[in-house]
């Protein structure tokens, strides 16, 4: 095996990615649908894990058990019923409905590990902002949401990832030209008798860059969660 030469080494792939199809609209989509989905996982799933660690109420370990439940049946199973209510809504063949679908797919996972980061925060820290008169919100988003940036961090790449890569809900959801996704869109290359590797290649290769990106930016603040309370 040898590296590319000049003669042997082609941009070809790039090339009909670029010119078939609308690849950039696939991506922009990606994106839309990626960014507003993470964006209410981390915040609809902290503010949930804030209160399941802060508040201490009737139902509490019932409630976390439930939503527990999420991370471990998977959220295919019931494809045919989301169909059904989508339809119904009238909400089909748009970013909306993927949109929805991801935040309600990410939110378990977001609040068990969000959870449990929050309930190693001191409380005399929250205790003084209460003393010194801030609201809930106030030490929710100013002191608690700082402090937790790992978690948060970890939370944001195991959440984008099944979004990013997913076919599945595109598939069934929004299979319209106008709201096709990358990995979607992807698959015009793909035919049953001849496909055109290239394409494809070159394709999922573009469609790693985002995700090299979100791991660039939260490296660091990665590995602090995923090694948070291993050493002591």
């Amino acid at each position: 095996m040898l590296l590319p030469t000049q003669e042997s080494f082609s941009l070809v792939g790039y090339q009909t990615v670029l010119e078939q199809g609308d690849f950039i609209g696939y991506f922009s989509n990606s994106i839309i649908v990626t960014v507003l989905a993470l964006f209410f996982v981390l915040l609809l799933g902290a503010m949930a894990a804030y209160a399941l660690a802060e508040y201490k109420f009737k139902g509490n370990t019932l409630l976390g058990l439930y939503l527990a439940i999420g991370i471990m049946i998977p959220i295919r199973l019931g494809t045919v019923g989301i169909l059904d209510f989508v339809v119904d809504v009238g909400i089909e063949n748009t970013l909306f409905a993927l949109i929805c679908v991801y935040i309600a797919q990410g939110l378990p996972l977001s609040v068990f590990i969000l959870t449990e980061f929050m309930r190693q925060l001191s409380s005399d820290l929250k205790d003084a902002a209460r003393v010194d008169g801030l609201s809930e919100y106030a030490i929710f988003f100013r002191i608690v949401l700082p402090l937790i940036r790992p978690a948060l961090a970890t939370v944001a790449v195991f959440t984008m990832i099944p979004i990013w890569n997913d076919l599945w809900f595109p598939l069934i959801l929004a299979p319209g030209d106008e709201v096709k996704t990358v990995t979607l869109g992807t698959q015009q290359f793909i035919g049953q008798f001849v496909t055109n590797w290239n394409a494809v290649l070159s394709a999922l290769s573009l469609a790693l860059v985002p995700v090299l990106i979100l791991y660039i930016i939260f490296s660091k603040q990665l590995i602090r969660g995923i090694t948070s309370g291993a050493v002591k």
